[in-house]
């Protein structure tokens, strides 16, 4: 049996009989490239866009999961600020004043030690309430061994001294100090309400 042979439509039989090709070889060869590049880049724009979309979607499901945690953030951050509120309040009412009575004569001495540096010979006047004279004028005498002159004044408040050195004076109110803390913590919680 004869083989079979097949009409190629690719190539042209020349008037002299040869077979020639339809499409030059360099002309197949450049259509593969652009087929090959137009399928490339079709392929990249799909894969970026691709990209974008996923990271829109991330960005979406972020911004939605962070905006959810701000407001949990902010019940939880409410509900222990108005657990703790009467803690606090009670505190600032209680040891506060407390507190600021046993670091009076501290303070006080703090205060007196850069002034009696300096003006070692003049005499020491204190002006402070009668229910503070003994804790503050024991720890001066000890601390100092400087003469003093105690004045009793109990229209001040207990936290409250003046320190006088001849004609230097410094104020020491650790009452005012309280008031202020106890009206900044007040308003922190009236502002939270």
């Amino acid at each position: 049996m004869p083989a079979l042979r097949l009409e190629a439509f690719d190539t042209l039989a020349a008037a002299d009989g040869s077979i020639q090709p339809l499409v030059e070889a360099t002309a197949v060869e450049e259509a593969k490239v652009a087929s090959f590049e137009q399928g490339y880049s079709a392929g990249w724009d799909d894969a970026v866009a691709a990209q974008n979309g996923d990271q829109t979607r991330i960005r979406a499901d972020l911004a939605r999961n962070l905006q959810s945690l701000a407001f949990t953030f902010q019940d939880a951050r409410s509900h222990v600020l108005q657990a703790i509120r009467p803690l606090i309040l009670e505190m600032v009412n209680r040891l506060l004043p407390e507190v600021a009575r046993e670091a009076l004569a501290p303070t006080v001495l703090e205060a007196l030690t850069p002034m009696a540096d300096e003006l070692a010979d003049a005499p020491l006047t204190l002006v402070l309430n009668p229910a503070v004279r003994g804790q503050v004028e024991d720890l001066v005498a000890q601390a100092t061994g400087l003469p003093m002159v105690i004045e009793e004044e109990p229209s001040l408040p207990e936290g409250q001294v003046y320190i006088r050195f001849g004609s230097i004076e410094t104020k020491v109110d650790l009452s005012q100090v309280t008031a202020d803390i106890a009206i900044a913590v007040r308003a922190f919680f009236n502002l939270k309400s």
